[in-house]
């Protein structure tokens, strides 16, 4: 039996039509590998949930997800918590953020009504058909991919979970047959990762899984307040270089102040000789939703220190609606708990079937 949902709806909708208009929503999605029309396909995504989404994370994909769910008729997002603890976590810390997460996610106008919003580890066929793909992958396939040559970098030995979790990544996407995924431009090798899996798995075994697609968003990334040769992260230890999207409006203002431009006093978009200013154009019209050039005209005769201003003001339109509501739901746990169980038996009843297939033709059963 489903649990029940409360979501304030209402108040979503009114916050989705002030702050993401139809024109909007639309462009989110333009620059990608789309092979498929709105309407057609399945969308498949997830993130993990450590820390707060920062101000890139909003742009380059909890927006583009609001936009996924108004276009397409079958969509999925996960908080992928078992891709979480290839980090070491603390498990109380690690039960919070997942509740905390979906809270942010609802917030920023994901609907549980259009999606299925649910807990990775808490549907277990995850975890079988990574075991079944990861006996299909081979460790030169894996030790070539950008994410674990990074991330092993950091730490003196990488574990086993980090180095096989793109495996994890492409089960979490074949499981639903998923054939569109919304990815960050460093995730798109890991995808290609999922498309070879889908292929060698069909030639050994008989056609089941579709190749999917990378969708792309036509935001442009992010970058560090404080060093605009990196992109925003939420790792970043300077407090200063990331914008949450649960900031106040004074820590916005601040950190937006404190940001790194240049001795050239006048506003242009020039990434190459002017990163940091032109960081702050790329944040600029992407929340208020108008061109980089428009954001420049608007620019006009301002100086860097007054432009601050008008950036901080558009920010601080865009987040204050969605703090409020992320402080709101944060307030109901057991609101936030079943909407995680009722998306958790949504995505069990589309994944058991499609495991129940892969183990009978694996010859498991």
């Amino acid at each position: 039996m489903a649990l029940p949902v409360r979501t304030n709806f209402k108040h979503l909708s009114r916050f989705i039509q002030k702050f993401n208009s139809p024109k909007r929503l639309l462009c989110a999605v333009t620059r990608a590998e789309n092979k498929a029309p709105p309407g057609v396909g399945r969308v498949f995504s997830g993130i993990q949930p450590t820390g707060v989404p920062h101000l890139g994370n909003y742009l380059g994909a909890l927006e583009n997800w609001v936009a996924l769910q108004n276009q397409y008729p079958s969509v999925l997002y996960s908080i992928v918590d078992l891709h979480a603890i290839t980090q070491p976590q603390d498990p109380t810390q690690l039960r919070s953020s997942i509740l905390d997460m979906t809270a942010n996610l609802l917030a920023c106008g994901i609907d549980p009504e259009r999606v299925i919003l649910f807990q990775q580890s808490q549907v277990s066929e995850h975890a079988e058909l990574h075991w079944i793909l990861g006996c299909l992958t081979s460790m030169a396939r894996l030790q070539h991919l950008p994410q674990w040559k990074m991330k092993s970098k950091q730490k003196s030995e990488g574990s086993v979970g980090l180095y096989t979790y793109p495996v994890l990544q492409a089960a979490d996407i074949l499981l639903y047959k998923s054939t569109l995924v919304p990815v960050g431009e460093d995730q798109v090798q890991h995808l290609e990762l999922t498309k070879d899996l889908a292929r060698v798995f069909n030639h050994r075994y008989g056609e089941l899984f579709p190749e999917p697609v990378a969708l792309l968003s036509s935001t442009k990334k992010i970058r560090s307040l404080r060093d605009p040769s990196v992109k925003m992260s939420k790792s970043d230890p300077q407090a200063m270089a990331t914008i949450t999207i649960t900031d106040s409006p004074d820590k916005i203002a601040l950190k937006i102040r404190r940001s790194v431009t240049d001795f050239n006093s006048e506003v242009t978009f020039d990434p190459e000789t002017r990163p940091g200013v032109s960081n702050l154009v790329t944040i600029h019209a992407a929340m208020a939703m108008i061109s980089l050039e428009e954001a420049v005209s608007q620019a006009k005769g301002l100086d860097t220190g007054e432009y601050k201003k008008m950036v901080t003001e558009a920010v601080v339109q865009r987040l204050t609606p969605i703090r409020e509501e992320i402080e709101r739901l944060k307030k109901d746990p057991a609101h936030l708990e079943g909407v995680l169980a009722q998306g958790t038996c949504r995505a069990r009843e589309l994944a058991a079937p499609v495991l129940r297939e892969v183990r009978q033709r694996v010859g498991l059963c």
